[in-house]
């Protein structure tokens, strides 16, 4: 049964995808920090909301039929002014709308460029026979080349959770490397457990997928989100 208002709302319009922004607030509201993103439809709308977010900026497109964003070359970082603003937001939206003619453009979304940290991947996917599991790992770019990850079956308790983080090959990065502080595993922890929460409570959920999100010595921040939904029953 459908418990948030954005999520809701889906469900009633038949939609699967959840959009980034759409994933970040239902995210937010659960009280787990992320990078908000706005919505510009526009060009001129994308450079005043960079300037009122301060630069630099991401800009990536909006659409509910796109997964990927990065593979329809949909995503530009580091944006640094308005005319940089304009210019990033037409060459999303020219790529997207030319490898992806059938998708629905809403836009593209403005974020503050975040502060890099270790970048894990939090996720959960529905096992046919044990239900929902939680996914912990090292994340970014690379997560699908290292495949350093470690699962759990909901509800997760806290140990469960902090076994999760000391079962990957990657768990010295969290514990600092060369000079570098050791993440905040508490802040990480709560984000599991919190998932955990959400999706025994949330059915309609079909997988979640949190990556990067970037880890720091006090706290941590989800930088992209994608929340899926079960397709409605025929």
């Amino acid at each position: 049964m459908a418990t948030h208002p954005i999520i809701e709302r889906a469900v009633q319009q038949q939609r699967t995808l959840l959009t980034e922004t759409e994933s970040k607030h239902v995210l937010h509201d659960l009280g787990i920090a992320t990078t908000q993103s706005q919505l510009a439809p526009s060009a001129s709308a994308a450079a005043h909301i960079a300037a009122a977010i301060g630069f630099p900026v991401v800009l990536k497109i909006s659409s509910p039929d796109i997964i990927h964003k990065s593979d329809v070359g949909g995503v530009r970082l580091n944006v640094h002014n308005a005319a940089e603003v304009r210019r990033a937001y037409q060459e999303i939206v020219r790529n997207a709308t030319a490898k992806a003619p059938e998708a629905h453009i809403e836009g593209v979304t403005v974020q503050p460029m975040a502060k890099p940290g270790v970048e894990v991947i939090i996720g959960m996917s529905k096992d046919p026979t044990f239900g929902p599991v939680l996914m912990f790992g090292l994340g970014g770019v690379l997560v699908e080349v290292l495949k350093d990850v470690a699962f759990r079956i909901v509800p997760l308790s806290q140990q469960d959770a902090d076994d999760m983080m000391r079962d990957i090959q990657g768990f010295p990065l969290l514990q600092g490397h060369r000079g570098a502080p050791a993440v905040d595993r508490n802040a990480l922890q709560r984000i599991l457990l919190i998932l955990s929460d959400f999706v025994a409570n949330t059915p309609v959920v079909q997988e979640i997928d949190l990556n990067p999100v970037y880890a720091y010595h006090d706290g941590a921040l989800v930088v992209d989100a994608r929340l899926i939904l079960e397709a409605a029953s025929a």
